[in-house]
């Protein structure tokens, strides 16, 4: 009685409809004004409370006065609990908490404005809790001046109640009316049925309408035969798929001229589901099913469907499914590195079997290069084949010309597709023959090639080159609807292969100016046995590098750093920053020293690249330096952030030496701390980056333990120790560059050092030079006498006359004969041209004439000046220069 297309049910889903329009315009109303009542009353409470402590009388005095929060906060507290509100707050004018809920606050400074508003205000925000009403009230002395503020603060939600209260009496209106509604339309309802016995006349005329636009317009036939085997009813559509005479109704069915199979079917008592039978060149799917639901046959109800079109869609359907699937495929497959021939590979192995049977790629040499062709070629280089089934690919790897007027030719040419139906006329390179075979590529004539579509690879309006989709017999060859198909899959793969080639051109012009920027040949000092190993990042290049810097006093550097990030930013900031570290080594700094200065250079590039608006991110690095005194026999060393060295003692003992870390480079203001230890001759100083220990599936701690059991072992050379770290930890598909450097201490012998202190006294540098002449024929370098005795004394001299206690003389026999004269004076020399007129000044300008090399150092307790000599005892004056003699520079008289 109550459907919705019945009267009744049509009355009822009205007046259910203005029911609930009606309610929930009342609530909304309702919910609209409770909002607007919580806000009103929220905004009254926490101004009524704000003000109230504002003007209290002692609330001035408490503030002023010498503990205000030991007087407020109880205060605060107990009024918060007695009004209700959430958050009581007095702060100072400088924004300083005296009270808060949480005593953890108080002390310290709020948030946003801190300065005492200019009167009572009131604000609305949200917070975790919902909407909140804050209310602000200065507190002013008796004169006008603001010593604070009082903060107010309460959840508007709290003060909501009116709309929860009249809510079930609301809905409890609208259920009852929504029963006296069902109740009236049931009564209505019945009433109706009574007076038209349960069907109208309109109801009776719809039912025929629909009974007979069903029969006639659908697009299947409905036969209806008795159980006499008669036809009792056919439609329109029965009529013209059996071809059945114009007054079928009546007759047998084996008396209408149907085909056997289907006349069987129909005067037969049994049931079919989807039988598929040919009648009048039609493939019918038939449907049959008794009429009579107990089971007594009384006849039969068949329904038929024209399924011819249909199959051949369906075969369509399948064949565009498909390819789809294959398009998806490529998508997904195609593309998945940025190297050019795996991408190429991709490419054949996606479209075999699937769109061909076998498929090749061919290039242009350029695009393997990295580079963008320069016009259109034949001659390309076959780097990607793939063939299975009826097909074999032809060799890959090696360069084919194609030979004119052939497609690939008119491919290349024309920058279009080209379907080739005799594809046995031409081979996979393009020669022509009997039967298009070659030696690489032989099949028999029922397996033989039969169809041909060659697609240009094109990219960014530039031909890359052509691929080949070939299929064999007995498959179906290709027609023009293959064509598109293979152009969208080449069109695909052409951008991922532009993609690679543009990685390949930008990763290799990257990888040459990384290796540019890096130590070509390290030098080979006496004090140290060296070995490197640097291997960059397979997907691009980074800011790993590392150094071996020769200092003064047979003292050797050695450097490790890494730039954070990658590519040629990165790579272009290693340079720099090893530049600097060569720079600021000739000054001979400390460790810690030199990284203060790169620190500072780091951030002042950082200020540069902000300044010019580069968005690439912050410079960063971390390096570790270390300066070994082959003397001495120690390290001294300090690291920004870098991994700590390792240390392997000659009994192969491996361990990483306890070293302050100091911070990342680029931070700016934060100091090193440099280490200073002593290191056995024979012992393996190791420095790496973090790219050999750290891996995505390695922890960093797992890596190092691996590094010190492959370093654990005694008596290999710097080179064995390379090797045999990375067979330990191999860079497979390294993300990170790795840096490797090994060096074995060697230490000078007492025999070649020889050191002399020198009294502040000019009489002493006779008796220097004197015991310096004796040591250098003790070492057989008589020739190198003169020139030595000349340097030492005018550095002797010049530390006696402008240095100070105490003086000592050094000499180291290396691979140069070393002169070293320290003193306690921290003031440097400077080399200048004496005039004519000056009576000294030219002192220093002998020594650099006859030093291969000369400079200062500085130390805790003074300087360090230093020449370096040839052992044959030649000078260090540059060839060609105007003179063999400095003295022959001036008069006699001048001198």
């Amino acid at each position: 009685m109550l459907r919705v297309r019945s009267v009744a049910g049509q009355v009822l889903l009205f007046q259910v409809g203005v029911v609930v329009l009606i309610v929930a315009a009342a609530l909304t109303a309702l919910v609209l004004q409770s909002r607007s009542d919580s806000g009103n009353d929220a905004r009254h409470r926490t101004m009524a409370v704000a003000s109230t402590l504002a003007h209290a009388p002692g609330t001035v005095a408490a503030m002023t006065g010498p503990h205000p929060s030991a007087v407020l906060q109880p205060l605060t507290e107990r009024v918060r609990r007695d009004t209700g509100v959430d958050l009581i707050v007095v702060y100072s004018s400088r924004g300083v908490r005296y009270t808060h809920p949480d005593p953890t606050q108080i002390g310290k400074t709020v948030f946003g404005a801190i300065e005492p508003p200019p009167g009572p205000e009131t604000d609305t925000t949200k917070t975790t809790q919902g909407l909140a009403v804050i209310s602000l009230v200065p507190v002013t002395r008796p004169g006008g001046a603001a010593v604070g503020t009082v903060a107010v603060g309460i959840t508007v939600r709290k003060v909501a109640g009116m709309a929860a209260e009249e809510l079930p009496l609301l809905l409890g209106s609208s259920l009852a009316a929504l029963a006296v509604c069902a109740g009236g339309t049931t009564l209505v309802s019945r009433r109706l049925l009574r007076q038209t016995h349960g069907l109208g006349p309109v109801e009776m005329t719809r039912m025929y309408d629909h009974h007979d636009a069903v029969l006639h317009a659908v697009r299947e036939g409905v036969l209806i035969t008795g159980g006499d085997g008669r036809l009792l009813l056919a439609n329109d559509e029965a009529r013209r798929l059996l071809d059945l005479p114009p007054d079928p109704e009546q007759r047998r069915v084996t008396d209408l001229g149907l085909d056997p199979d289907m006349a069987d079917l129909l005067a037969s008592e049994r049931t079919a589901t989807d039988e598929v039978h040919l009648t009048a060149d039609r493939l019918l799917a038939v449907n049959k099913r008794p009429t009579a639901p107990d089971g007594n046959y009384a006849g039969s109800v068949v329904t038929l469907r024209d399924t011819t079109e249909l199959r051949a869609l369906s075969g369509r359907a399948e064949v565009a499914r498909e390819r789809l699937t294959l398009l998806y495929d490529a998508g997904t497959r195609i593309g998945s590195t940025l190297d050019v021939r795996r991408t190429a590979r991709e490419l054949t192995e996606v479209a075999v079997p699937r769109f061909a049977d076998t498929a090749t790629v061919e290039l242009a040499e350029e695009v393997l290069r990295g580079e963008e062709p320069t016009g259109p070629r034949t001659d390309l280089r076959r780097v990607a084949a793939s063939g299975t089934g009826g097909g074999r690919p032809p060799e890959a790897g090696r360069s084919v010309r194609f030979a004119p007027g052939t497609p690939q030719a008119r491919c290349v040419a024309s920058g279009r597709p080209v379907l080739d139906a005799d594809a046995a006329a031409v081979d996979a390179d393009g020669r022509p023959g009997a039967d298009g075979r070659d030696a690489a590529h032989t099949e028999d004539r029922s397996g033989g090639p039969h169809a041909l579509i060659v697609v240009p690879l094109r990219a960014r309006g530039t031909v890359l080159g052509v691929v080949q989709f070939r299929r064999a017999r007995p498959r179906e060859p290709f027609d023009t609807e293959d064509v598109p198909f293979a152009e969208e899959l080449a069109t695909r793969a052409a951008v991922a292969l532009d993609n690679a080639r543009r990685f390949t051109r930008e990763h290799a012009m990257a990888v040459t100016l990384q290796r540019s920027l890096l130590p070509r040949d390290l030098p080979e000092p006496s004090a140290l046995e060296l070995a490197h190993r640097y291997l960059p990042a397979e997907a691009g290049v980074g800011g790993d590098w590392f150094d071996v810097i020769e200092l003064s006093g047979a003292r050797v550097a050695l450097v490790v750093g890494d730039v954070v990030g990658h590519g040629l930013h990165a790579a272009a900031t290693m340079g720099r920053l090893r530049t600097a570290v060569h720079n600021f080594a000739t000054l001979d700094l400390a460790p810690d020293e030199l990284l203060a200065r790169l620190d500072d250079l780091v951030v002042r590039m950082d200020r540069e690249r902000t300044a010019q608006g580069e968005d690439e991110g912050l410079v960063g690095a971390t390096c570790l330096y270390v300066v070994y005194d082959p003397v001495s026999g120690t390290c001294c060393l300090a690291r920004a952030g870098h991994p700590p060295p390792a240390l392997v003692l000659p009994d192969g003992t491996a361990s990483l030496p306890e070293l302050p870390a100091g911070p990342p480079l680029g931070l700016g203001g934060l100091p090193f701390e440099c280490t200073e230890f002593p290191v056995a001759e024979g012992s393996r100083l190791v420095l790496y980056t973090d790219g050999l220990v750290e891996d995505r599936d390695r922890d960093i701690d797992a890596g190092l333990a691996i590094l010190l059991t492959a370093l654990s072992h005694p008596g290999r050379t710097p080179e064995q120790t390379c090797r045999a770290v990375l067979d330990a930890l191999p860079p497979d598909h390294a993300r990170d560059d790795i840096a490797l450097l090994v060096a074995r201490t060697r230490v000078l012998n007492a025999g070649q050092v020889a050191d002399w202190d020198v009294p502040r006294e000019a009489e002493a540098v006779s008796a220097v030079r004197a015991a310096v002449g004796r040591q250098l024929e003790t070492w057989g370098l008589d020739g190198a006498g003169f020139t030595t005795e000349l340097i030492l004394s005018e550095l002797v001299t010049n530390a006696i006359r402008y240095g100070s206690a105490p003086i000592h003389v050094r000499l180291l026999r290396d691979r140069t004969l070393i002169c070293e004269v320290s003193d306690g004076s921290s003031t440097s020399p400077h080399l200048r041209h004496a005039a004519a007129t000056d009576e000294g000044g030219r002192g220093l300008f002998l020594v650099a004439r006859y030093a291969e090399r000369w400079g200062t150092r500085y130390t805790s307790t003074g300087k360090v000046i230093w020449t370096e000599q040839p052992l044959g005892g030649g000078t260090g004056e540059v060839p060609g220069a105007p003179g063999d003699d400095p003295l022959d520079q001036w008069a006699d008289v001048t001198l």
